[in-house]
C-alpha cells in the first residue's frame, strides 16, 4: 500500500475502527428494504453465489491470467486464478476470525464470524475488472489517451475525467462493474453488501491520487459510492479537504491481497513448470526454501512415504505446502498488526510483514518470476498482440462515437450491448461507454471483433 505522508499517519493515530461497523451486511441499492428470504443463506453466501453465477465472473475464463489461453498444457486463466485465490482468503478469514472471537468473546455472536465467506467472495470480485490480456490492455486503454489518437480529447473532458481514463485501472473498473447502475439494471449494480464491495477496494483513493503507480480505487463516477460505503462502515478519511480523495484501506483488503500475493507467486511456478521454463529442480528449490532444513527434509520424506514419483505431483504437493505456510504467516502477521491496521497506520502488504525465511523466499520468487516468466517470450507475445489488438479497439470504437453519423460508425455502434449508454449526448458518458464494453470483453472476443472490423475473417454462418 502506499505510504502515506506524516500528516496522515499522525491524523490516523487518532482515530480506530471498529470491527463491528465494518462488518455490516447492508446491501448497496437496498438499504432500507428487508425482503423476504426463503433459505438460511447468509447475506455474504448470497454475494458468493451471484457472483459465481455471474455472466463476468464466467468470462474470466477466457481472460488471460499469465501465460497464453491454454493449448496442449493447461495453465491458470483468470477463472481458476480467482477460484484459488477465494479459497486461499476463506482460510485467511476464517482464521482471523477464529482468532479475534478468542481475543473478543462478544464477537462469537456477531457478523465476525462471517469474515471467511466476505473474504473469499470479494477474492472471486477481485479481477472481475481486468480488461483483456490484463495489464497489457491496462496499459494500451491508458496510452491511447496518452501518446495515441486519442490524446486530443484531453481538452474536451474534465480533468477528473481524464485522471480516470489515462489511469485506468481493473481495481477501480471492478468496483464499477459491481456499484454502477448500467442500462436496465437495477439501482446498485450487483447490490453486493457494504462489506464486499470495500473489501475489494485495494487502493482507497481517487485517480487523481493515483501517483507514479497509477493504481486507485474508484472512478469519478463511484466516488459517491464508495465514500456512502465507506461513512457507513467507519473507514475514516485521511486527505484533507480541497486534496485528491483518500481513505484507509477496509482490514480485509489485507487479506484479499495477501490471498492474490500467495496464489499469483506461486502458482505461477507451477504453470512455468508445466510449461518447462523453469526445470523440476528449480521449482522443487525455490519451494523448498520457504522451510527450514527439518521442515524440508519432512516434506520430502512425506513425498516418498506417499509414492509421490511423477515430477508434476511432487511440485503440486510442494506448492500446497508452501501456500500453507504463507497463509499461516498471513494469519500471524495480521493479528500481530491489528490495532496498526484499525488505526490506517500499517504500510505494506501483509506478505512484506512475514518472517525472514518464508519471506526472504517469496522475494527470491519474485525476482525469478519477472526475469524468466514474466518476460518469457510466450508472455511478451501475448502482451505485444493483446496491446496492438485493444490500441486499434479503442481507437476504431472513439471514432465510431465521435462521428456517429458516418455508416462504418453505425456498423460498429451496432455491435455493441444496450447496458452501455454509447448513444448519450454526453461526450464523457459515450467513452466511458467504449470502455466499459472492450474492458469488459474476453481475450477471444476481442480478437475475433479485431478480426472482423479489421476484414481479417469473415464470420461463417
Amino acid at each position: 500500500m502506499t505510504r502515506y505522508s506524516e500528516t496522515f499517519s499522525t491524523f490516523a493515530t487518532m482515530n480506530r475502527m471498529n470491527w463491528k461497523q465494518l462488518i455490516s451486511n447492508c446491501r448497496l441499492g437496498q438499504e432500507h428494504r428487508h425482503p423476504e428470504r426463503h433459505d438460511d443463506r447468509t447475506e455474504f453466501k448470497r454475494d458468493y453465489d451471484r457472483l459465481i453465477f455471474s455472466a463476468p465472473f464466467r468470462r474470466l475464463q477466457n481472460k488471460t491470467q499469465v501465460f497464453p489461453l491454454p493449448g496442449s498444457v493447461f495453465v491458470h486463466n483468470r477463472l481458476t486464478h480467482s477460484l484459488e485465490v477465494a479459497s486461499v482468503g476463506m482460510s485467511l478469514g476464517n482464521d482471523v476470525s477464529r482468532l479475534l472471537c478468542q481475543k473478543n468473546a462478544d464477537f462469537n455472536d456477531s457478523l465476525i464470524t462471517e469474515l471467511g465467506q466476505i473474504v473469499a467472495t470479494a477474492c472471486l470480485a477481485h479481477d472481475l475488472g481486468n480488461p483483456p490480456f490484463g495489464h497489457s490492455g491496462e496499459k494500451a486503454i491508458q496510452t491511447f489517451f496518452t501518446e495515441g489518437k486519442g490524446n486530443y480529447l484531453r481538452q474536451r473532458v474534465s480533468a477528473p475525467f481524464w485522471d480516470d481514463i489515462t489511469h485506468f485501472e481493473g481495481n477501480a473498473n471492478a468496483f464499477r462493474l459491481l456499484t454502477h447502475q448500467f442500462k436496465g439494471r437495477r439501482p446498485g449494480g450487483f447490490v453486493m453488501t457494504y462489506s464486499t464491495l470495500a473489501s475489494i477496494v485495494k487502493y482507497p483513493h481517487s485517480s487523481s491520487a493515483a501517483g507514479k503507480k497509477g493504481k486507485f480505487g474508484f472512478f469519478n463516477s463511484e466516488v459517491e459510492t464508495y465514500q456512502r460505503i465507506a461513512d457507513e462502515m467507519g473507514i475514516f478519511r485521511i486527505s484533507a479537504p480541497g486534496e485528491p480523495l483518500r481513505y484507509v484501506r477496509h482490514p480485509l483488503v489485507y487479506l484479499v491481497e495477501a490471498a492474490d500475493d500467495i496464489c499469483y507467486e506461486i502458482m505461477d511456478l507451477e504453470d512455468a513448470h508445466k510449461l518447462k521454463i523453469l526445470s523440476f529442480d528449480e521449482t522443487m528449490q525455490l519451494m523448498l526454501d520457504f522451510f527450514d532444513e527439518t521442515a524440508q527434509n519432512h516434506i520430502l520424506q512425506r513425498i516418498e512415504d506417499e509414492q509421490l514419483t511423477d515430477p508434476n505431483e511432487q511440485v503440486q504437493y510442494l506448492r500446497a505446502s508452501v501456500i500453507g505456510k504463507l497463509e499461516n504467516e498471513c494469519v500471524r502477521t495480521f493479528m500481530e498488526h491489528e490495532d496498526e491496521i484499525l488505526s490506517g497506520t500499517f504500510s505494506g502488504s501483509l506478505i512484506d510483514h512475514i518472517a525472514e525465511l518464508p519471506g526472504e523466499a517469496y522475494r527470491r520468487c519474485t525476482k525469478v518470476s519477472k526475469a524468466r516468466i514474466y518476460r518469457s517470450k510466450p508472455v511478451l507475445d501475448v502482451e505485444l498482440s493483446g496491446y496492438h489488438i485493444m490500441a486499434t479497439l479503442m481507437e476504431l470504437m472513439t471514432e465510431a462515437i465521435e462521428h456517429p453519423e458516418r455508416y462504418y460508425s453505425q456498423q460498429l455502434i451496432g455491435r455493441v450491448s444496450s447496458q452501455y449508454d454509447i448513444d448519450s449526448d454526453d461526450l464523457e458518458t459515450r467513452l466511458m461507454a467504449v470502455i466499459d464494453y472492450i474492458s469488459g470483453m474476453t481475450d477471444v472476443y476481442a480478437l475475433d471483433v479485431y478480426q472482423k472490423i479489421c476484414g481479417i475473417s469473415l464470420p461463417i454462418v
